[in-house]
């Protein structure tokens, strides 16, 4: 109830009461929200969560900047420990003495020990590790491993990694974070990365996006495209001539309980031919890691609905 009055009055001083206009502007100098027609201040003294210094490039920011790094979901501590370096020097760079150095090294290993009070703290510093590790060799950006650690700490939450392996509700948490992201990946792709079967990985996806109301879209073919094109070293012209051919024959109908690697693998393949930028079926299947029977079934409806002979 209080989230609609909030947003009631945040509708309310979207004009302005004197003059009823819809031309406010932020003077964050001062906190103030002003009419810009006939200078009424609608708001004022509204709270800035910035700093309180002013920086104008990079290197004054660092050097005025008193906070640490952001706080992040892929750390099972959100970041907020301390952590010691495993450099052996002093502020100033200088070495430090060997009984300095075994101290630091004592308490470094209890640091680490202390990090994690119980196993359930272990056993999340291990799952978001893995997250990591298969986000890396897949080569995903930063906001999916961030998604992906929010699913598996909802997932924990909610009590559904019970009878399950740690690492398979972590590769369907990563799964469902690339889909999310709208960079997918197939399962094929996750399982050569994860240490789980490919099965499990899909059982444990449908299990855990049912569960946590994972709203979550057919993928769309066109997403693996620009990426199958450039592992083949196909031309602009084909991506574009395979987008078409998707376009043309999802309106058709024949997307629907279709595989988007393999329908996308026999758009490409198709585009290639059509260009004159011939590529083998073999080659095609090899990228998209399907078999060369899907490209072949999903080739001739495709080129049939388009009303190409091929």
């Amino acid at each position: 109830m209080r989230e609609t009055d909030e947003s009631e009055e945040q509708d309310e001083v979207r004009a302005c009461p004197e003059c009823e206009s819809d031309n406010l502007v932020k003077d964050s100098d001062r906190g103030e929200l002003i009419c810009e027609d006939c200078g009424l201040v609608v708001e004022e003294e509204k709270i800035d969560p910035g700093p309180e210094w002013r920086a104008f490039n990079h290197q004054e920011r660092q050097e005025k900047s008193r906070v640490g790094a952001p706080t992040t979901q892929t750390m099972h501590d959100k970041g907020l420990t301390t952590t010691i370096d495993w450099k052996d020097k002093d502020a100033y760079g200088r070495s430090i003495s060997s009984k300095k150095r075994s101290q630091m090294h004592r308490l470094r290993k209890w640091q680490e020990r202390i990090r994690t009070k119980d196993a359930g703290e272990r056993n999340l510093q291990f799952a978001l590790s893995e997250i990591d590790r298969m986000a890396s060799a897949l080569g995903v950006p930063r906001s999916v491993r961030e998604v992906a650690s929010v699913i598996y700490r909802r997932a924990l939450k909610e009590d559904l990694i019970r009878g399950r392996s740690i690492e398979g509700v972590a590769t369907s948490a990563l799964y469902a974070a690339c889909r999310k992201e709208g960079i997918p990946r197939s399962l094929e792709e996750i399982s050569e990365v994860s240490r789980v079967e490919r099965k499990e990985i899909g059982r444990t996806y449908r299990y855990i996006s049912q569960e946590l109301g994972l709203e979550m879209r057919p993928v769309d073919p066109k997403k693996y495209v620009p990426r199958f094109c450039s592992e083949l070293e196909l031309s602009e012209e084909v991506q574009t001539k395979a987008n078409e051919i998707i376009e043309k024959t999802a309106e058709e109908g024949l997307l629907s309980g279709k595989s988007p690697t393999g329908y996308a693998a026999a758009a490409i393949y198709a585009a290639s031919l059509l260009c004159n930028e011939k590529k083998t079926q073999r080659e095609v299947a090899d990228v998209a890691q399907v078999t060369e029977v899907t490209i072949r079934n999903r080739y001739q409806e495709q080129i049939e609905a388009m009303g190409i002979h091929g």
